[in-house]
């Protein structure tokens, strides 16, 4: 009954999370009672049923009812799950385009499967986007089972897919893939030369599981193909000489921690290493850019934090997953300032050849749905950002878990402490506990304390990812301590008494159930829901508990603390409400954050993708017809007709066709270098001036607009020089003598999108600058300056001074309450 009045006062405020259930409800009970019909069917006969359904132009209301219940029928008999009717009210609302909200162990993945083969049936060709490998593979092999007694193929792909799988893989009724994977295909698609080397198809569903990780977090990092140019080795005197630069006299880090540059002693100090040189002189330049990300790889990229280093090679974190990224590298010559910085091999270096974000590729679709534990909370950015609206499914039990409140410490080894004390004293009940780390690093230093405390327990993370699953899966086995990183083993249901239920179940449910502990809140609530949401599963008792510091990143990153009394009891623990709602409001300002960095990654993106669909006309004109034969033939003719007359035409179209694609290839290269020299000097601009009154946004377009006009002209005249002079012989195009050869190699780039942060993050540190203490005890006022509208992130928009107030931290609104007449009262 709560849920529903939940849903309808949502409903009247319009917000996300209002769909109605009610229409799905009617049909679910519609399913019940069809269902009974079934049971005297076959399997052959059964699967004859759902065969003869079959159409291409999708399943009406009627046919939804009698599917479901066939499908229902089918895992009954296939794996020996009967859906619960909350799995077929999901599965209706994401045959309708819905996101799908269901609890963690209600069975988001059987509702899925349901929807997927309803799709299919109805002559649809569905993609499951998943978050990893792993996922995807278990998924399809899982569900396989129920796929195959309804008459619809599936398969699915990962990172070590060769071409081949990948291409047959596509052609399945269903296939699940991870979503960087499907982006990295189509992005690869686009550089084919021949036809027959594409791997994909049309995109037509996409059902995305994971949808908030994936449409929103993933959001933020664009997919980026590159391509083998050279190896760039960094000189051993300039590795030498960054490690010997001291922070705050030589170098300076940012505010956000994104950024680090030389000071002017820095810089005297470098260009005297380096004998007596200008940095800043053009012949110096390159020496320049290998201080910068030396100097970048040094101090702002960590090992066990960023990356690992294993088998003697540099492999990337996933952030959003914990979780290794394969075949990921850092652009600009960074990835080989991290590898002369450890030491290792360094590898080739290389230049963008095209990039995609998650939102456009979602976008692609022309059905999207999806399911997630925590959909709600991130409902307007799904309307936002890709026209869906969430359907929140009510748990087939109610729940049950206990949520104890944050305990903040002063600082962090305050906190660490405490966690520790507080592991061991639970740990000695026999309650199984799950504890959720931020990184390998902090994973790792927690499990030296936990031993030094006598504490055994497991460890997942990055450097073990592969066995994930297996740990995950048992830690809700009474005296089982397991520490996880991030969000790794998500997907995988922890039932307690271990994955067969059979190791002290009662047990474990007569302690309370899994016991979730997070070692710091994330940048979003939701994040930190996620976690919570792995005990609890499907009515069964469970508890969890976070704890945070002051000193943890989230809140020394995004709010503020001047002015802030803390009166900490004798272990350091902080129970006052303004502390409290300190640590609320930077997570509140962190989620936000996010929000506008998402909105300005895809502002720069959205005209990048105008251009690039512009672009690909033109280029699948000339892979699929004769346009680059009849350009060329107009542009050069006498070389042409005298090729044609000595060698067969269709050889003199081959090689027309491939000089052709690789000057497109390289302009749309070149322009997207242009771009991202562009968009940095633009920022930077933005940054010497603090808030402008230019849109850095509204610059960007007019260069961009300028760059791209003559773009496919130029690559044209080009393609007829080269065509002039190529080596074509009987054999075809040779490409090397030709000057325009292939990439040897193609990899993806991990990128931070806004290295330079959000309006959002510089507004809040000159907000913080601007209430540093001069003294103790003294808060200095706040200088008098005014924000466009049009300059505030969008939350902080069309809201009066009263309005702006109540955003801002407490002591926040006092200091600039005092600054409007005198200095703060300081007697206290």
């Amino acid at each position: 009954m709560a849920m529903k009045l939940t849903s309808r006062f949502r409903r009247l405020l319009q917000r996300p999370g209002s769909i109605d259930l009610g229409p799905y409800e009617k049909l679910t009970a519609a399913v019940g009672e069809a269902e009974e019909s079934l049971k005297d069917l076959t399997d052959e006969e059964l699967t004859e049923v759902v065969t003869e359904m079959r159409t291409t132009g999708g399943l009406d209301e009627g046919d939804q009812i009698e599917f479901l219940a066939l499908a229902r029928e089918a895992g009954l008999r296939a794996i020996g799950e009967r859906a619960f009717d909350g799995q077929i009210v999901g599965a209706l609302a994401l045959l309708q385009g819905r996101i799908v909200e269901m609890a963690t162990g209600e069975g988001k993945t059987l509702a899925g499967a349901f929807a997927a083969a309803g799709y299919a049936i109805g002559g649809r060709r569905v993609q499951v986007m998943a978050v990893n490998d792993y996922l995807a593979q278990r998924d399809s092999e899982w569900m396989g089972p129920i796929y195959a007694l309804l008459g619809v193929t599936v398969s699915h792909i990962g990172q070590a897919s060769t071409p081949e799988e990948r291409r047959a893989a596509y052609q399945a009724d269903v296939c699940y893939a991870p979503v960087s994977e499907l982006g990295f295909d189509v992005l690869r698609d686009r550089l084919v030369d021949d036809v027959a080397d594409r791997v994909t198809v049309q995109p037509d569903v996409a059902l995305v599981d994971e949808a908030d990780s994936v449409l929103i977090d993933e959001a933020r990092v664009p997919l980026i193909l590159a391509g083998a140019t050279r190896t760039e080795e960094l000189d051993d005197d300039v590795v030498a000489l960054v490690r010997t630069l001291r922070a705050g006299l030589d170098y300076e880090i940012d505010g956000d921690g994104r950024t680090v540059a030389l000071t002017d002693k820095g810089t005297d100090k470098v260009e005297a290493a380096l004998g007596d040189i200008n940095l800043y002189e053009d012949e110096n330049l390159d020496r320049l850019t290998q201080i910068n990300v030396a100097l970048h790889a040094e101090v702002l990229l960590r090992r066990d934090v960023d990356y690992l280093v294993r088998d003697g090679k540099v492999s990337l974190i996933n952030n959003n997953r914990g979780r290794i990224a394969k075949l990921q590298r850092w652009p600009d010559g960074l990835q080989a300032a991290v590898e002369a910085k450890e030491a290792v091999p360094v590898s080739d270096s290389g230049e963008v050849l095209d990039s995609i974000t998650v939102q456009a590729l979602v976008s692609s679709y022309p059905t999207v749905c999806g399911m997630t534990g925590t959909a709600v909370v991130v409902g307007e950015q799904l309307q936002e950002f890709y026209k869906v609206e969430v359907a929140v499914v009510p748990p087939n039990k109610p729940n049950i878990r206990v949520d104890e409140p944050d305990r903040l410490y002063l600082t962090v080894a305050q906190k660490n402490k405490a966690l520790v004390e507080h592991i061991g004293e639970v740990h000695e009940t026999g309650r199984p506990i799950l504890i959720g780390t931020h990184s390998v690093e902090e994973s790792e230093q927690l499990s030296d304390q936990l031993e030094e405390a006598d504490i055994p327990h497991v460890v997942l993370n990055a450097k073990n990812d592969a066995e994930e699953a297996a740990i995950i899966a048992e830690a809700g086995v009474p005296g089982t301590v397991t520490v996880s990183t991030q969000m790794a083993g998500r997907g995988t249901d922890i039932r307690l008494g271990g994955r067969d239920e059979s190791h002290d179940k009662d047990r474990a449910i007569e302690l309370g159930g899994l016991y979730v502990i997070g070692t710091g809140l994330h940048a979003s609530r939701r994040l930190d829901d996620q976690l919570r949401g792995r005990a609890g599963r499907q009515g069964d008792p469970g508890g969890s508990l976070f704890f945070a510091s002051l000193a943890d990143e989230l809140v020394t990153r995004y709010s503020v603390t001047s002015g802030l009394r803390p009166s900490p009891d004798a272990d350091g623990r902080l129970t006052d409400r303004k502390a409290i709602g300190m640590l609320e409001h930077a997570q509140r300002v962190a989620d936000g954050a996010n929000a506008e960095l998402h909105r300005t990654t895809w502002s720069y993106h959205r005209l990048t993708g105008q251009q690039r669909s512009i672009l690909l006309d033109t280029r699948e004109k000339v892979l699929t017809e004769d346009l680059a034969a009849e350009e060329l033939a107009e542009r050069a003719k006498e070389r042409y007709d005298e090729l044609v007359e000595e060698l067969d035409e269709d050889t003199v179209k081959a090689a027309a066709r491939k000089i052709a694609l690789h000057h497109l290839d390289r302009k749309w290269t070149d322009h997207l270098a242009y771009l991202a020299d562009l968009r940095e000097g633009i920022h930077l601009r933005s940054l010497a001036g603090g808030i402008v009154h230019m849109k850095p946004i509204d610059e960007f377009n007019k260069s961009a607009i300028a760059s791209f006009d003559t773009l496919i002209a130029d690559a044209w005249t080009e393609a007829a020089e080269t065509f002039k002079e190529a080596e074509i012989t009987a054999d075809g195009l040779d490409e090397e003598a030709s000057g325009v050869p292939r990439p040897t190699a193609t990899w993806t780039y991990l990128v931070n999108d806004n290295p330079f942060g959000t309006e959002a993050d510089r507004i809040l540190g000159r907000l913080r600058n601007a209430i540093k203490p001069e003294s103790e005890g003294q808060s200095e006022e706040i200088p008098a300056e005014t924000f466009d509208q049009d300059e505030l992130p969008e939350e902080l928009r069309d809201l009066d001074d009263e309005d702006l107030a109540d955003e801002l931290p407490e002591e926040l609104r006092e200091a600039g309450d005092d600054t409007e007449d005198k200095k703060p009262d300081t007697k206290d």
